[in-house]
Order: C-alpha cells, then sequence, then structure tokens
C-alpha cells in the first residue's frame, strides 16, 4: 500500500516537521513494515511552468514528425515573450494549456534543461509528459494537458503535487484496514497521540423504498449491499489534477472521471466499489453463485467461464460482475473525457465474504485492487458511508443529481465480542502494564471496553482478525512498543537433548557429508505427473499422494512421498549452471496417505493438550517417515597427478546406502533387485529383517535411461533411497568396542562358479551361515564371465575368507574344514561349485 505524507496529513495533524523517514520509524515500531520511503521531486528544480500553445509550425523533413512551437509562459521567462520550443508530441493543439520546463530547470533523473539547437530551430525549453516528470502514465501517452480554466504562468510544481514523501507499506494478510489511508491514518494517529479526522464520519441518508431495486440471494456471501443512483453527469466531465495526482501516487492509472473516483474512495476508506451504466443494466441487481458452466466477459476483455462457488453480480440477462473482483464488460463505464460517456449510473458498496473472494481470484488467476481488500477483510459498517462520498465526488465534480432512493440490504449480525482478563496481555509479554494502560490502548484501536478485572471487549468493525483473547494482548503490546519487552533466554529443562531419531538423523547427514555429499533440502511439494518420469508401475503405492487444499504452486499439488524429485530437479539445476560433478543427499519426510481419512481435531491454546488429543491429531495426518537419498553424476574421484580419476557410478550409491545402515546399526543386505527409476541391471536392493520376516527398504544403483531422459540429467547418474525409520527401528548403535585378537588370521580364498541369475547375495550368505563361528569375515573380491571356460549362463565369485578363533592358532586343518563347509552349504542352496 502505497501511502501519500500529503494525503495522510489531512486525516491527522502530524507536526510539520516530520519526514516521511520519521512516520515510517513510527509506524514500524506500531508493528507496520514500511518497506521504503520514496521522495518524489527530490531532483526537480524549477522554473517548470504552465503555457498556453499559440502556435504550431509542422517541420518537414525528418525521419519523425516534429513541431515548432510557440508557448505563453506569462512572466516566467522573465521577458513576456513567448517560448520558443521543439516538440514531437501531437496530443495537442494550439490553445491548449500544457506544462513548460525552461532552461535552467533539472527534470527527475538529474536532466538539465537548457537552450539548445534541434532540428535545424533553437528549443528554448521542453514541453512536458507525465513520465518525464516521474509522473507516471495518464493514459495519454504523450504531453500533459492541463484543464482550460489554469492560470498561465502558474508553477507547475505546486500545481501538479510534484514534490512528496510516500510510504511503501507491505500490509500482511491479517491487516486489510491498512490497505486505505483511512487504516493507516489511524495508526499514524496512535502511534503520535493525535486525533483522527475519520473520512467514513458521514451524514448518510437511510435506506428507502425509492432505491435501485437489489435482491440478495445467497446472504451468507454477501451480507451488505448499498445500491446508490447519480444522474446527470456531465459527458465532457474529467477528473481533476487534485484526483489524478493521488491515484497516480498510490500506484493507480486515471481512466475516467466515475473509474477514477471509485478508485479514489477505495483508496481513502478501504471499501472497494463499482459503477455501472445504468443505462446498460437490465431489471433488478442480483447476488447469488454462479451456474456451473455460466459465462461472463470481464472489464479485462477475457471470457471466463464460471464455477459454481463463483459469487457473482446480476441483472436479468445473467452476470454483470465476479463479485468483490472484477465487473463485467456489458456494464462498462464509458469514457467521460470522450463526450460520449456515461450520464446515469448505480454505485455499488458492498460486503462480501472474504473466503469466496480469495477462491473466486485465485480460480481465474484474477487479482485485482477490490479482491486484494475483500480476501483480507473489508468493514461492512463503511459500505453506506464509501457509497455517500462517491455519490458527493461525483456530484461535485461532474455536476450530476444524486436521486434520493438509497437502497442497503442487510444481513443481521451482532458485533463480536471478548472476553479477557485484565492482566492477560501483562502474562503474555512478561511485563505488567496495567489495567489502565490495557484499556486505554484497546479503545485507541476502536475497541469498546468495559468491565475490571475481567474486560469484555467489542471489536471494531474493521479490525476482523481480533478473534480472540491473545490478538488483543498482541495489540496491547506492539502499541507498547515490542522494543520495550524485555530480552529473557528460554531456560530448557536440564537433561533433554535430542531423541533417539533427531540424533541417527543427523549422523547419517554428518557421514554422507564425510563422504563427499552435499545437502540439498528441497520443497516437499511434487506433480502427479512425476511418477510418469520415475517410471513407476500404474499401481505403484508411492503414486497415492496426499493433495494440498490450497497448493502454493498449482503444478505441484501433492506432498512427495519420495526424495528422488527434488534431488534430481536440483541435480538438473547444478548441472545445467556447469556443475557436472556432483553428489548430492536429502534427509527428509515424506508423506503417505492412511487409509481411513479424519477430520484433524482442534487443540485447544489455552493449556496444553493431553496424550489423548495429540494422539488423535496424529491419527488424522498422513504418515510421515523419514527417508534418506542420495544423487550422484560426473567424476566421484578427480583426476590429476595422483592418477587418472574415475566417474561415479551405481556402486556408489550401493556403499552410500551401507554407509547409513552403518550409522543405524542395522545389518543391511545387498541384493539384486529392479524398481521404478533405477535400471533393471543396475539395481540394487536393500532388505533388513523385521520380525523375522525380511523388509524392502530401499534401492540404489544407476537410473533407467528413461528416467535420465525424462528428467534432462547427465548420463549415468546413480541414486539411492532408504527408510531411515525402519533402519533406527531394526538396529542397534550403541557403540561397540572393536575386538582385537591375540592370535592370528587364517585366510581362505574360494572361487565359485553359478548360475548368471544367482545373487551374490545369497551365496554369501550361504557361506557365512556353513563357515561357522570362526569367520572372522568374508569379501567379494572378483566377479568373472567367460563362456568359453565357464560355460554358457555361468559366472565366477571369488570371496576372500578370514577365519580366527579367539583362544588358539588355527590349525590349517580346521580353517580348511571350516572352508569346505562353507562351499558344501553354498553349493546345497545356491549351486555352486569350486572353480577349476
Amino acid at each position: 500500500m502505497r501511502v501519500p505524507l500529503s494525503w495522510l496529513r489531512e486525516y491527522v495533524d502530524l507536526p510539520a516537521t516530520e519526514t516521511g523517514r520519521d512516520v515510517q520509524a513510527k509506524l514500524v515500531s506500531a508493528g507496520l513494515e514500511v518497506e521504503t520511503v520514496e521522495h518524489l521531486g527530490a531532483d526537480l528544480k524549477g522554473p517548470l511552468v504552465v503555457g498556453q500553445v499559440l502556435t504550431i509550425e509542422e517541420l518537414e523533413g525528418f525521419k519523425k514528425p516534429i513541431r515548432f512551437c510557440t508557448v505563453d509562459v506569462g512572466q516566467a521567462n522573465g521577458t513576456g515573450e513567448p517560448q520558443e520550443i521543439v516538440c514531437g508530441a501531437r496530443n495537442f493543439q494550439v490553445g491548449d494549456k500544457v506544462v513548460v520546463v525552461l532552461p535552467g530547470a533539472t527534470l527527475p533523473g538529474g536532466f538539465s534543461i537548457s537552450a539548445r539547437k534541434t532540428y535545424g530551430r533553437t528549443s528554448h525549453g521542453m514541453i512536458c509528459s507525465g513520465d518525464e516528470l516521474g509522473m507516471g502514465d495518464d493514459g495519454s501517452h504523450g504531453i500533459i494537458v492541463l484543464p482550460p480554466e489554469t492560470e498561465v504562468g502558474k508553477d507547475a510544481i505546486e500545481l501538479l503535487e510534484l514534490v512528496d514523501e510516500v510510504l511503501d507499506i507491505a500490509v500482511t494478510a491479517n491487516r486489510g484496514d491498512c490497505l486505505s489511508i483511512r487504516g493507516v491514518a489511524r495508526e499514524a494517529a496512535i502511534a503520535y497521540g493525535l486525533p483522527l479526522r475519520d473520512p467514513a464520519l458521514l451524514d448518510v441518508p437511510g435506506p428507502n423504498a425509492f432505491g435501485y431495486p437489489v435482491q440478495v440471494s445467497d446472504p451468507l456471501g454477501c451480507d451488505r449491499f448499498t445500491a446508490r443512483t447519480v444522474t446527470g453527469l456531465s459527458p465532457e466531465a474529467r477528473s481533476p489534477l487534485w484526483l489524478q495526482r493521488r491515484l497516480q501516487k498510490v500506484g493507480m492509472r486515471p481512466i475516467s472521471l466515475a473509474v477514477d473516483v471509485t478508485n479514489y474512495v477505495m483508496m481513502e476508506l478501504g471499501q472497494p466499489l463499482h459503477a455501472y451504466d445504468r443505462t446498460l443494466v437490465r431489471g433488478t441487481i442480483g447476488v447469488r453463485r454462479a451456474e456451473e458452466g455460466e459465462q461472463i466477459v470481464t472489464l479485462d476483455g477475457v471470457e471466463r467461464k464460471l464455477h459454481a462457488e463463483d459469487l457473482v453480480i446480476t441483472d436479468e440477462r445473467g452476470p454483470i460482475g465476479l463479485a468483490g473482483v472484477m465487473g463485467g464488460a456489458n456494464t462498462e463505464i464509458a469514457d467521460h473525457a470522450e463526450g460520449e460517456g456515461t450520464t446515469d449510473v448505480v454505485i455499488e458498496a458492498a460486503h462480501f465474504d472474504a473466503v469466496a473472494i480469495a477462491r473466486t481470484a485465485r480460480r481465474h488467476k484474477l487479482s485485482s485492487e477490490a479482491s486484494r481488500r475483500f480476501e483480507r477483510g473489508v468493514d461492512p459498517q463503511a459500505a453506506a458511508a464509501a457509497a455517500q462520498r462517491t455519490v458527493d465526488l461525483l456530484v461535485l465534480l461532474a455536476g450530476g443529481t444524486a436521486e434520493a432512493g438509497v437502497t442497503e440490504v442487510v444481513a443481521p449480525s451482532a458485533p463480536h465480542t471478548i472476553s479477557v482478563p485484565a492482566d492477560h496481555p501483562d502474562k503474555v509479554a512478561g511485563v505488567s502494564y496495567g489495567r489502565e494502560t490495557v484499556v486505554r490502548r484497546l479503545q485507541e484501536v476502536g475497541c469498546d471496553v468495559y468491565g475490571q478485572d475481567e474486560l469484555i471487549v467489542t471489536v471494531p468493525s474493521w479490525r476482523p482478525d481480533l478473534q480472540e483473547i491473545n490478538d488483543l494482548a498482541e495489540e496491547v503490546i506492539r502499541l507498547e512498543g515490542y522494543e520495550n519487552l524485555p530480552s529473557t533466554l528460554p531456560r530448557p529443562p536440564a537433561g533433554r537433548g535430542l531423541t533417539h531419531r533427531q540424533r541417527l538423523h543427523r549422523r547419517a547427514g554428518r557421514a554422507l557429508a564425510g563422504a563427499g555429499y552435499v545437502e540439498a533440502p528441497n520443497y516437499p511439494f511434487v506433480s502427479e505427473q512425476v511418477f510418469d518420469q520415475l517410471g513407476l508401475e500404474a499401481d505403484d503405492p508411492a503414486r497415492r499422494v496426499v493433495r494440498l487444499t490450497n497448493p502454493l504452486n498449482d503444478e505441484e499439488p501433492a506432498l512427495r512421498t519420495s526424495l528422488l524429485p527434488g534431488l534430481l530437479g536440483a541435480l538438473r539445476r547444478n548441472d545445467g549452471r556447469g556443475s557436472h560433478d556432483l553428489a548430492l543427499f536429502e534427509t527428509g519426510l515424506v508423506f503417505l496417505p492412511r487409509s481411513e481419512q479424519r477430520a484433524a481435531a482442534v487443540l485447544p491454546v489455552d493449556r496444553r493438550p493431553t496424550d489423548a488429543e495429540i494422539a488423535e491429531l496424529d491419527a488424522a495426518l498422513p504418515e510421515q517417515p523419514r527417508h534418506v537419498a542420495v544423487v550422484l553424476a560426473g567424476a566421484r574421484e578427480q583426476a590429476g597427478w595422483w592418477g587418472k580419476g574415475r566417474p561415479a557410478d551405481w556402486a556408489d550409491a550401493v556403499e552410500a546406502g551401507r554407509l547409513v545402515a552403518r550409522e543405524a546399526g542395522a545389518e543391511l543386505v545387498v541384493r539384486g533387485g529392479q524398481y521404478g527409476p533405477w535400471h533393471p541391471g543396475r539395481c540394487a536392493e536393500f532388505v533388513v529383517v523385521v520380525d523375522g520376516a525380511e523388509t524392502v527398504v530401499g534401492h540404489a544403483g544407476e537410473l533407467h535411461p528413461r528416467v535420465v531422459k525424462a528428467f534432462g540429467l547427465p548420463a549415468r547418474t546413480s541414486a539411492m533411497e532408504l527408510d531411515l525409520d525402519v533402519l533406527e527401528a531394526v538396529g542397534d548403535d550403541t557403540p561397540q568396542a572393536p575386538a582385537i585378537s591375540t592370535f592370528p588370521v587364517a585366510t581362505q580364498d574360494v572361487a565359485l562358479v553359478v548360475d548368471k541369475f544367482v545373487p551374490h547375495a545369497d551365496v554369501e550368505t550361504a557361506l557365512r551361515e556353513g563357515a561357522g563361528e570362526l569367520l572372522e569375515g568374508i569379501r567379494l573380491f572378483d566377479v568373472y564371465e567367460n563362456e568359453e571356460q565357464l560355460g554358457d549362463g555361468k559366472k565366477s565369485l571369488a570371496y576372500a575368507l578370514r577365519f580366527r578363533a579367539g583362544d588358539r592358532t588355527l590349525t590349517v586343518d580346521e580353517a580348511s574344514a571350516a572352508r569346505d563347509a562353507a562351499v558344501a552349504l553354498a553349493g546345497e542352496r545356491t549351486g555352486a561349485v569350486l572353480r577349476g
């Protein structure tokens, strides 16, 4: 919200010495976020005066039309003689009053003006446009043409209010009242301890039977609708300069008198209004929900298909406006400045449901100044005053006549009251304010307060955000000054540190970081199309997602069931920006919908929720296991004088899974697998034993070429994903001291020939069990395939077996016997035979 300081001073008698920076500091202290203070005309220096065009000579022989003009500037040039000026604009004619900058002046941006020869003539100054003066576009796209009654020679800096300060305020979603000069003026008055001249305090005639007919069919969507009629507007009337300038300063473009007046009143009072051309409205104005499939062409010229939840304004033909968002083109006000403008208007000032307007604006991707205010909260009591203010301005500026009829449809409602202990703000802030201070501050924001120890507070109509006692406490605290709150560090109870789950999460992250991975947290939102890119089957459980009711991005409306989409997107972005050797990891929650959907319980805020209440809330939430995932591409080891280096491959992804399992103290079985995004021949399946049954907890390996292409990834990209919570459940991360034996180790190597389809993990398991207690370690050190030597469909697996006894030195016979037993069991289970 842009707030000109000159406009603010109309409603609050700020000290004359107060600058925009001073007001900014006061408002920031009161809780408003004033982002910048813009100094309009700070580098503007005159003479800048009003002139009247006397003659225009068209200069020929140039690439673009050029005019040589003489302009009467009165005594501003010191001689009284006409000023000779070369100008390329064509939107003015002889007799027009224009803005002239004379030699010696400086325009915004440090542009100095002097007499100079151009196009064969000497130009003594410039005829100015709005952009050249820093005013913005006034809709003419050319020279400023002033009203005929403007005095020649008058100082244009003062006339056009070119010097001012504008506060740019970032209004939060709960402070819709501050999307108006009235609301900001109230805050400024409180901050300075000055009275407020409320522009909404007007004499408003009561409703009668002669007003324009209105029928509200949805009182929940529209609880107040005021209609007023003004006739006999002058077709030649246009917005005066002061009104145009105020609209420009708040960031709006002047359009036509009737539209400018409604915009002006909206910015002044915060109440959006709409003016209809009365001759184009057919019959009774209605408010209802749209019928599915109805259509309307809005003022921006777009034909929109309406939804059944859209609130619309209608006449006997159907919709003529999207309520609270934008009017329809079929009742648009014609431009008065064109001489054929609207002469009779119906003014609408209504109050609409905030949620309905917000959903309509988002559904149609149509945010307007009106919808921004309605969805943040508009004062319903200001509708009649805003309509009256609009009527008064139209009568004053366009010579219209206000009809006696006043329509006001109001749904009965009671003011919102809150019971709050007088010392509640003290308890919240940890500061003793006292009852008198609490009552005074609440009254300053417009509340009616009664009672002694227990206060009964009636909330003002312009503050719909004040809903419960903590909202009132916040008002007292912010007005007393957040900077006055004492800084007290919290004192956590001794003996409570991180949970076991949190410690494992951190250890896994540190281990991966130590292995060369970089953490890359991602948003937990995905599109459902990403599962097609990952190559998941149609019935894959990962396709069942939790959809968001109000997503941040319509293209990503669901919560993730895997960490891979976010990590692969991060890898693609970094690769596209020149970082080709990448190893990224993330630990985070995934979201799995429950089979039974429950409504979430609303927890109390005045006490700690009970364990049963928390459990009920948890039961309504989706399951949220914590996963860990890595992605790799490019070089895993860089080449240099020390060697050739090597690229990242599927084995690195598998090792990342083993690394995490070691941190969790879980025994991880790695075997060949096949799942979704991984290459079927280079995919490892991670298995743990849970309650005696094998459970798949993740996969690792090289991604399928189709997935690599779909995501735009580097060739041979590898990835791993594990369920960290399951590893925690089965793991034992109790620190184990290393066992150091005083007896030597006996090493035996075996090479076994098995069918190609036999997993190495099955062979290793059989060898471990067959070798017995003497086996200290086993390592696969070679895989060999040769049809001529081994036979068709065969492979050789070579293992190094380490044997050791804790109480003696093993003999060769003992080690050989253990080896033979291991080979025998492997042969029995997998068909393995000793090679050669």
